[in-house]
């Protein structure tokens, strides 16, 4: 499915920016840049936010040297 149609981007591809190890994405700024492009009228930000979670949520967040679930990590008191 076309998820940006200005830069013509598929969720695959969004899903395969975020789930890259050597290069994680964990913004949407980070997944155009990632994939060679730039936001042009932003319309499709929340769905690329929206792949982004799944993605972290089904295969680890990345943040640990160790694989583990995104879920089980907790928000800091602030």
């Amino acid at each position: 499915m076309i998820v940006c149609s200005c830069n013509v981007l598929s969720d695959r591809q969004v899903r395969d920016a975020v789930a890259t190890p050597e290069t994680p994405c964990r913004t949407a700024g980070q997944v155009y840049r990632c994939l060679g492009c730039s936001p042009q009228c932003g319309r499709c930000a929340r769905t690329i936010r929206k792949l982004i979670d799944d993605v972290m949520a089904t295969s680890g967040c990345g943040a640990c040297p160790l694989e583990c679930p995104a879920s089980s990590h907790a928000m800091p008191a602030e």
